[in-house]
């Protein structure tokens, strides 16, 4: 027996109005335990510090150049969104192989990611669209899959109780090898597992390394040894010497907007990132059950924001080192 469209419209409202209600008192559930687990354990501020914490008691190996190189929260994030993006691939790869004419579920929701993130690059790279859409595409997805660990239960707040230098807080026994942190002074602090990588400048000056980089092999594949002639030009020095005078500024101009950009790039997202988290920490000890959500959400687009300006703006000047300054004539 077919049904007609009514039909199924009717049957699908009448699901969703039974899984809201079911969703509906978890979420009063969960609000209630979250308002006597805030009165039995008061959050406490955690020590927020700028670089990542160790984990590791020893060095994992000596480099001639880094130095000892230690285990740190914000390598584990960076292993945890490794192995979620290597999850990632293989189920779109298995979805596209099926056949599946229709996508749908995950598979559908990452082509119409990709697709958008495609047709901006295509609308704005031209030609050149294949060659960058890969940078763009990569470092949007893995920036915006950091980000948003922060809104993970347990990152930033399960991890090692540690003597502390300074500022420190008592600890209570919750079951044997379990503890937790209170609000009296004391000695110890919290060591995270896990923390959100983009709190890490290694990571997002890194990251920036990495797009001015290949933004300048994307600019020497397009036009050759003259791509260098935007950093050192020298072609009008004799024949119009003023001009080439003015030519030989812009050029050293632009070597040093380059490494503006490193530096643009690390703190931008570094700065947005660390503060989101540092607030989230401020609100989670001051009102913990019902200010947090509404932080949470404002992360949640702040995230998105960041990845797609950091992946936007590495694709628009990929571009732009595509076009010679004779062709802007």
């Amino acid at each position: 027996m077919k049904l007609t469209s009514n039909r199924r419209i009717e049957i699908v409202a009448e699901r969703f109005k039974w899984r809201w209600g079911v969703h509906r008192w978890f979420v009063l559930l969960f609000i209630v335990l979250g308002v006597f687990a805030a009165r039995a354990y008061p959050p406490v501020l955690p020590h927020v510090a700028l670089p990542a914490e160790r984990l590791s008691g020893q060095p994992l190996f000596t480099a001639p150049v880094i130095g000892p190189f230690y285990w740190t929260n914000t390598l584990t994030a960076m292993v945890i969104a490794d192995i979620i993006i290597i999850i990632i691939a293989l189920v779109v790869r298995r979805a596209a192989l099926s056949g599946q004419m229709v996508p749908t579920g995950f598979f559908g929701a990452m082509e119409a990611f990709f697709e958008a993130i495609f047709n901006l690059t295509e609308s704005t790279a031209g030609k050149w669209a294949k060659t960058i859409f890969p940078y763009f595409a990569t470092i949007t997805l893995y920036v915006l899959l950091v980000n948003w660990m922060e809104l993970l239960p347990g990152v930033d707040s399960i991890g090692i109780i540690e003597h502390a230098d300074e500022g420190g807080h008592a600890v209570s026994q919750l079951t044997p090898g379990i503890a937790t942190i209170v609000k009296q002074d004391g000695e110890f602090s919290l060591v995270a597992y896990v923390r959100v990588l983009s709190t890490d400048l290694n990571f997002t000056v890194g990251l920036a390394l990495f797009s001015v980089f290949m933004t300048q092999i994307v600019g020497l594949r397009a036009q050759g040894l003259n791509y260098f002639t935007k950093f050192v030009n020298v072609k009008h020095v004799f024949s119009r010497p003023v001009f080439g005078v003015i030519d030989f500024g812009v050029g050293l101009l632009e070597l040093v907007s380059e490494f503006s950009k490193i530096l643009s790039f690390g703190f931008r997202l570094f700065g947005n990132i660390f503060a989101g988290s540092v607030l989230l920490f401020v609100i989670g000890s001051l009102i913990p059950v019902f200010a947090q959500s509404g932080v949470l959400m404002l992360e949640f687009f702040v995230g998105l924001i960041q990845a797609l300006i950091f992946g936007m703006l590495t694709m628009v000047f990929m571009y732009q080192a595509t076009q010679g300054h004779e062709e802007a004539h």
